[in-house]
């Protein structure tokens, strides 16, 4: 019985890996310096190794290292080469990681937070570090907004709950203090009231005053302290 003559396999598929394990090898040499080191960390013989990256070398038709003593270091068009495909490794490498992370973010959900710059900066970091110690897995949002704006996103589901200073909240809303604070007079040291203990209202009445912006709660608090106890005040700035 007749049998066909076996083919002699053409050099340009010796190698039949994959490109992903090409270019995982590639990125090994290139980051440890030698054939020998990417085959242990990659927990492959030498050979393998050199076969791969043979393989490489011919589909892009470029020599991709240069030999100095017993250290390869990439060449120009390696180096190319190399700035490419490293993302794609290290996320390759780590979707698996990346997805079971991902899973576990869907499965504990995620809470939406509005606030102010100001509460967001200072006021929110504790209370973010803390819940994030007791509840790790839930992925949180911080969304800047106005106090009013932020009632407004509750409102609408597109937060689940708002921080800031209010003068009074809504009936439909429910509301808990979580952080209480004195308002503070900031004076320069040579100011004709830094030796003054137990100002009153009356005794900044002269002098213009520096606050936050119309539109932030803080402002509207200050305005009203002055209006209920009816003492004028000049804003500076």
């Amino acid at each position: 019985m007749a049998t066909p003559k076996s083919r002699k396999a053409d050099p340009r598929f010796y190698y039949k890996g994959s490109t992903l394990k090409q270019l995982r090898a590639f990125c090994q040499i290139a980051r440890l310096g030698s054939v020998s080191r990417a085959a242990e960390a990659l927990f492959l013989s030498q050979p393998a190794v050199s076969l791969q990256l043979g393989a490489l070398e011919r589909e892009f038709g470029h020599q991709l290292f240069e030999r100095y003593g017993r250290r390869l270091t990439l060449s120009r068009e390696g180096q190319e080469l190399y700035d490419l495909a490293r993302p794609l490794v290290d996320g390759l490498d780590s979707l698996h990681t990346d997805f079971r992370e991902r899973l576990r973010g869907l499965d504990a959900g995620e809470l939406n937070i509005a606030a102010g710059s100001s509460t967001i900066q200072y006021l929110l970091p504790e209370l973010v570090g803390q819940f994030r110690g007791q509840h790790p897995d839930v992925r949180l949002r911080l969304h800047n907004v106005t106090g009013k704006d932020g009632l407004a996103q509750v409102r609408s589901d597109a937060v689940d709950l708002a921080v800031g200073s209010m003068i009074d909240v809504p009936n439909d809303i429910d509301y808990a203090p979580v952080y209480r604070f004195e308002p503070t007079l900031i004076l320069p040291l040579d100011h004709p009231l830094a030796e003054r203990k137990n100002l009153t209202l009356s005794d900044l009445s002269p002098y213009g005053l520096i606050l936050p912006p119309k539109r932030l709660t803080t402002y509207r608090l200050i305005d009203l302290v002055f209006q209920q106890h009816k003492v004028p005040y000049t804003v500076a700035l």
